[in-house]
């Protein structure tokens, strides 16, 4: 975070110890040397006594920060949304055989649930990949390693092959359901 540096670089351009620091703005050394080296967060009112301290606005401060406070927050909802949507998805045919062999065909509501759960959730990551215009595997994953997204437009593929992928993926998850549904009936005996 730019903080960190911008505390370090104000207190240093003022001649300022770590020390004389933390008793000008009644914390301790040790708060100043986290928040210089990025382990904890200042908070409003200490950032208000800082930017009155080295005579600059609290957007010099903090410049850069909140922009990346935002980003840290969008990616944090990704991730999470993307293991709501992985955990439910895989719990669909996983969860068919045990609820039935305990509720009957009843239980497939359970399942019926966990698959709702799945979709909301994957809505919601499609959702967010619209709205940033993300839409590769590898402008996916640089912007959860918090690296720069590449926008450059990928290599359009042929329509015949996307529908390929789409028609091979989709006859893959198929089986790889069924054989798990299948597995799972034969443990338990339905």
């Amino acid at each position: 975070m730019n903080l960190s540096k911008q505390i370090r670089y104000y207190r240093k351009r003022d001649n300022i110890s770590q020390e004389e620091l933390a008793e000008k703005i009644y914390v301790s050394r040790q708060s100043i040397s986290n928040w210089e080296n990025e382990r904890s967060y200042p908070d409003i009112h200490n950032l208000l006594m800082m930017s009155v301290l080295f005579n600059v606005s609290l957007d010099d401060l903090v410049k850069g920060d909140v922009e990346m406070m935002k980003e840290e927050l969008q990616r944090s909802t990704f991730i999470k949304w993307t293991y709501v949507m992985t955990i439910f998805i895989l719990l669909v045919p996983i969860s068919i055989a045990p609820v039935i062999y305990l509720f009957g065909y009843y239980g497939l509501i359970i399942t019926l649930i966990f698959y709702v759960i799945g979709m909301v959730a994957t809505f919601k990551v499609e959702k967010w990949k619209k709205e940033r215009n993300i839409k590769t595997y590898r402008q996916i994953t640089d912007f959860i390693e918090g690296k720069p997204v590449n926008r450059t437009k990928p290599k359009e593929k042929s329509k015949l092959l996307k529908v390929g992928l789409v028609l091979v993926s989709v006859l893959a998850s198929g089986l790889i359901s069924f054989l798990l549904v299948y597995l799972g009936m034969t443990l338990f005996g339905i």
